[in-house]
């Protein structure tokens, strides 16, 4: 059976086309490390691998959702705090304000009282990235109002913020509500209303009406601490939350090295047999192309 020069030369060209293509091929895997560079390259690993980047994108959402909700929960835990700190001293000098005491020492625990008033006013319209963190889903408008007299001093404090709350998607169907609740935000108003109260009735000597403060003080220190509680637990769920989040990613990872990523060694090895085979054929199709009629009837 005779093979004509022309078809021999078309084999010899395909073969070497094709080498070069698969070389290509194996040197782009190396240099990038990825072997999927298009879907028809492995349908199904292609079509994981896509699942897999989708999922990732929504548990990295899901991530940065949790940082911002910690952020927002360690700001409102801040605030509270310094509220517990002026409820603290306020409650101290409600009990030496019912001691025997001169005009003037029961004047400058109304002047202190008055400074701790204006301290929590400041802390009561906190913000953090702009949002009014005690208004509830109001977060645009502060959400304590103070009324004040001829000479500047606060008379009354109102709260006017939503009885809403902000919601953060930490996964699929979960949320966290990282700053406080209605009940807290009205409250720290009572609190300052309080500390009017304190004042008013140290500055007038009246060691009945300071007495008779305590016991509002007392429920604003019990709200406190029990919101203080609550953020506590709020940040540790949040924190499990970015444990398990991490894990998930560190997964979804691991499942997209596996379908996208090359094995380097292997590949390397597939490279140089397929760069040894290339310059073979090349040498070896030069050699036939040469070839001639001539070459046979010498």
């Amino acid at each position: 059976m005779r093979i004509s020069t022309a078809s021999t030369s078309d084999n010899v060209l395909a073969q070497l086309q094709r080498l070069s293509t698969q070389q290509a091929e194996l040197q782009n895997q190396v240099a990038t490390g990825q072997r999927i560079f298009k879907p028809s390259d492995d349908p199904a690993a292609a079509a994981r691998v896509i699942s897999a980047q989708m999922e990732r994108a929504s548990v990295s959402q899901y991530a940065r959702n949790a940082d911002a909700a910690l952020e927002y929960s360690k700001t409102s835990y801040s605030g509270l705090d310094q509220f517990k700190k002026l409820s603290d001293r306020a409650g101290e000098l409600a009990v030496m304000g019912t001691g025997n005491l001169g005009t003037s020492a029961m004047q400058a625990y109304a002047s202190e009282v008055d400074q701790l008033l204006e301290q929590a006013a400041t802390s009561g319209n906190t913000r953090f990235r702009n949002d009014y963190v005690f208004g509830g889903t109001a977060v645009d408008t502060p959400p304590f109002t103070a009324t004040r007299d001829a000479d500047g001093k606060i008379t009354a404090v109102a709260y006017v913020g939503d009885a809403g709350r902000v919601s953060v998607p930490l996964a699929d169907g979960a949320s966290i509500q990282p700053t406080p609740d209605a009940a807290t935000n009205s409250g720290l108003a009572d609190f300052m209303n309080q500390l009017v109260a304190l004042r008013d009735a140290l500055n007038a000597g009246d060691t009945n009406a300071t007495q008779a403060t305590r016991a509002g003080l007392d429920t604003s220190e019990n709200l406190l601490v029990s919101s203080l509680s609550e953020h506590g637990a709020i940040q540790l769920r949040i924190e499990v939350a970015q444990t398990q989040q991490r894990t998930r990613l560190d997964s979804i990872e691991t499942a997209i090295s596996a379908d996208a990523d090359v094995d380097l060694t292997s590949t390397i090895v597939r490279l140089n047999q397929t760069t040894q085979a290339y310059e073979a054929a090349l040498s070896s199709g030069s050699t036939m192309l040469k070839m001639s009629l001539l070459d046979y009837l010498k």
